[in-house]
């Protein structure tokens, strides 16, 4: 891919979009859910098939459209019913056409964990993303190792726990898994994506996984996954969970997908 193309579609391009966002007031939101967060661990141990985190997302920098505006309440409905232990919402509304009320719109018709799917650079998202009902916020490393944020990692990750929200850490590289082990984060996503060219290697996940022992860390691999052997692989490299958008969203009978890949262990 071009380097014209990563630099439009680059990590500093989505942080810029997220704080666009912030300024537009994408994230103000009227909502106020109390919820107990709901544990997305609990859900990956106690699941009997494959545990999957299914993603209401209907753009992405790398796909363009994937799926018309179908009511998120609807697909999430679907994606429960055939099997979802958890769902992924993208709120980001630049490239991924996502909002902090499809969020609350599926918080009020889903008793699954739900993850604010967003590029998380501020304490405002993390705020949007309670009111709204998230259980848990994702935090890209990479973003803060190149500064990128208006604050660290640990400090964002400690204002969303302090909030009673989780906190998954997306990792890329053997650097970042390393480093993210050490700190001993609880929920750990290798995405198979590299966000500087958009390439998928889903052998990326085995990658990481064979240079460092997971320990008691939960690990969700994220991106390329489309069928059920892409899910054997993975759990035989060590994979705890597996996060799909793309492959089901695109999908016109999105359940039909979820069950497919649910079904594969």
């Amino acid at each position: 891919m071009s380097k014209f193309v990563r630099s439009d579609f680059g990590i500093k391009s989505l942080v810029d979009n997220s704080f666009r966002a912030i300024d537009e007031g994408a994230y103000e939101t009227t909502h106020s859910f109390t919820h107990d967060a709901i544990s997305i661990r609990k859900a990956i141990t106690s699941c009997p098939h494959a545990p999957l985190i299914t993603e209401v997302k209907f753009s992405s920098p790398s796909q363009g459209k994937i799926r018309g505006k179908t009511p998120p309440t609807e697909i999430a409905t679907r994606m429960i019913g055939s099997g979802a232990i958890c769902l992924s919402v993208l709120t980001q509304p630049y490239l991924f056409d996502g909002s902090i009320e499809y969020l609350a719109a599926i918080r009020k018709a889903a008793n699954v964990p739900l993850l604010m799917k967003d590029i998380t650079v501020s304490t405002v998202q993390i705020d949007a993303g309670k009111k709204a009902g998230a259980d848990c916020i994702l935090l890209i490393k990479t973003v803060f190792d190149h500064d990128l944020a208006e604050e660290s990692m640990e400090k964002l990750a400690e204002y969303a726990t302090k909030k009673g929200l989780q906190v998954l850490v997306e990792v890329h590289t053997e650097q970042e898994f390393g480093e993210v082990l050490k700190a001993k984060h609880g929920l750990v996503g290798i995405n198979n994506r590299n966000l500087d060219n958009f390439q998928v290697d889903i052998a990326n996940t085995e990658r990481l996984l064979k240079k460092y022992s997971k320990g008691k860390s939960l690990i969700i691999s994220e991106s390329g996954i489309s069928k059920p052997a892409d899910i054997q692989y993975l759990r035989k490299a060590g994979a705890d969970a597996f996060l799909v958008g793309t492959s089901i969203m695109e999908e016109g009978d999105v359940g039909a997908k979820v069950a497919e890949l649910y079904n594969a262990l």
